[in-house]
């Protein structure tokens, strides 16, 4: 499977209500270095219904300015649609973060 295919099957695994960081993804998919890589796959994700690309933030919980598909008061509401609090354009990783079991 292709690194961009890695990242949307990683991605369709994050719970609604929580978020993971671009190296997070990075991280599991053993390229900890290709923060930006993830970055691109999402922003050119080819199913954006079923591939919850809102769900990922930089490591500092922020939204992407460029959200592909809206902008980041795009994100922000599909996140706030699912609990999650949007503060300034940025989540609570201490809250919010996903970790795999």
């Amino acid at each position: 499977m292709s690194f961009f295919g890695q990242v949307y099957e990683y991605v369709k695994r994050v719970p609604r209500g929580k978020v993971v960081t671009y190296g997070q993804v990075a991280a599991a998919l053993g390229a900890p270095r290709s923060a930006r890589q993830v970055g691109w796959a999402l922003h050119v994700n080819p199913e954006p219904g079923v591939i919850p690309c809102h769900r990922v933030v930089n490591r500092e919980g922020r939204l992407a300015p460029a959200f592909a598909f809206g902008g980041e008061e795009v994100q922000a509401s599909l996140l706030e649609t699912e609990g999650v609090c949007v503060r300034e354009g940025c989540v609570d990783l201490q809250i919010y973060q996903w970790r795999e079991a």
